[in-house]
């Protein structure tokens, strides 16, 4: 899984960086005029701590998160 940003230009999103692979599936989330989000400080230090283990490599792949969700339940 990767994150990108990305500017919507002539109607079509264009993604900063190195190239998506052709024919990816992509997730788009979007604010609407000056909508932000507020986490508290643990929230936080969980996301920077999941962002660095991404950027790591150190991260499921869609079937094993899936597989691994279902055996949870």
């Amino acid at each position: 899984m990767k994150v990108a940003i990305g500017k919507v230009v002539a109607g079509q999103v264009v993604v900063e960086g190195a190239p998506l692979e052709e024919g990816s599936s992509v997730t788009i989330i979007a604010p609407e005029g000056d909508e932000t989000f507020e986490i508290n400080g643990d929230a936080e230090a969980a996301l920077l701590l999941a962002i660095d283990e991404a950027e790591r490599g150190e991260v499921l792949d869609g079937k094993q998160f899936l597989s691994d969700l279902a055996s949870h339940e």
